[in-house]
């Protein structure tokens, strides 16, 4: 569902991707991390074709992201850390706006925005002004957004932000139901989070990057295996950088 290939970006003399590889199958969830600065958000904006690449190659369902960007962002939800939402239109409304921009056949609009709306917990407030929610179902509102097409592959950048832990844990069962590996339409998942607990509990794999290259590829079972915690791993990277720095 995803392949990137040598992935690397160049702000003049600054590297701020480097030589970043990796492959993710369908029903994957995957835990992106590494210290702030480290290239994650310069990563998924270039999966998602928001910012072009330096140098490599990156496949999404199948579809070349530079060749073919319309076809490889059908197949891709994004949710970018700030939610790209119009403060003055209703949930609703809003919601069956982007499934125009995304394509959506003109027959399925009104299902998959129902759709959206009913996973996300949206149903009490889909007639609501957005200005005027909380931020949590705001947040609610970007997940929606990134799921009403029904795409193959979600990338999602700090997905639980804002939230209450009792939202928190229905996203979390959101996002494992749709990359639920036993059904034959499992979606692929990249999650960016700084929350290291929220990876330990539905992200199976682990791609962690530093000073914009792949340090760790692993699955969490295998970076805990001697009784380590993530966050073990997290701070022995971050402090290599460090000393490298």
């Amino acid at each position: 569902m995803i392949e990137a290939e040598g992935i690397t970006k160049r702000y003049g003399d600054f590297l701020a991707v480097d030589d970043v590889s990796f492959t993710a199958q369908a029903g994957e969830v995957i835990g992106f991390l590494g210290p702030n600065g480290a290239g994650k958000t310069t990563t998924m904006r270039i999966l998602t074709g928001f910012l072009p690449a330096t140098d490599g190659s990156a496949r999404i369902a199948g579809h070349d992201i530079f060749n073919e960007p319309l076809a490889a962002r059908r197949a891709i939800g994004y949710l970018p850390e700030n939610p790209p939402l119009y403060p003055e239109m209703d949930v609703a409304g809003y919601l069956e706006f982007v499934t125009r921009i995304k394509d959506v056949p003109r027959a399925r609009r009104r299902s998959a925005v129902e759709s959206a709306i009913e996973r996300c917990g949206l149903k009490d407030v889909h007639r609501r002004v957005i200005g005027s929610l909380s931020k949590g179902f705001r947040q609610r509102v970007g997940i929606a957004q990134a799921i009403v097409h029904d795409p193959r592959v979600l990338i999602l950048d700090e997905p639980t932000v804002g939230l209450d832990p009792i939202q928190i844990r229905e996203i979390r069962s959101l996002i494992a139901a749709l990359a639920d590996p036993g059904k034959s339409e499992a979606r692929t998942i990249v999650l960016s989070t700084h929350i290291l607990a929220e990876v330990e509990a539905i992200c199976p794999r682990v791609i962690l990057i530093n000073q914009g290259r792949k340090v760790v590829d692993s699955s969490l079972a295998e970076l805990t295996a001697e009784g380590q915690s993530l966050e073990d791993v997290f701070a022995r990277v971050a402090l290599r950088a460090g000393e490298a720095a």
